[in-house]
């Protein structure tokens, strides 16, 4: 029993580890991209639509570091709602113990992952 409140208690540390972590990774990948992404990417629309063949190299460039930043983004989002469906299923179990693991492993992650968004 003590191990499994200590496992939950982990999982509930490591769920406010990853919200964190996303919100850093989220802040990255905006920082990484140059400012004028969103013009190119209208410019590249409108040169595909008119039907102009030429593909420019940093245009794709961007495109291929925006989709690989968002597919990141997106397993990090996974991992998160899974862990969290896993957390409500030990906490849909009614026991008082599990409970207590996860209320205090979200404390304990909150208050060790928090600071760390300053570090941005």
């Amino acid at each position: 029993m003590a191990l499994s409140v200590l496992v939950v208690l982990l999982l509930a540390v490591l769920y406010e580890g990853i919200k964190v972590g996303k919100a850093k990774l989220l802040h990255h990948t905006l920082m990484s991209l140059p400012t004028a992404t969103s013009q190119q990417l209208i410019l590249e629309t409108d040169q595909d639509s008119a039907g102009a063949g030429s593909d420019s190299s940093p245009v794709s460039s961007t495109n291929l570091r925006w989709f690989l930043c968002h597919f990141g983004q997106s397993l990090v989002h996974v991992t998160q709602v899974v862990i969290g469906y896993f957390m409500m299923l030990a906490v849909m179990s009614y026991n008082i113990w599990i409970f207590l693991g996860v209320v205090l492993g979200s404390a304990v992650g909150y208050y060790l992952a928090y600071p760390l968004l300053r570090l941005v």
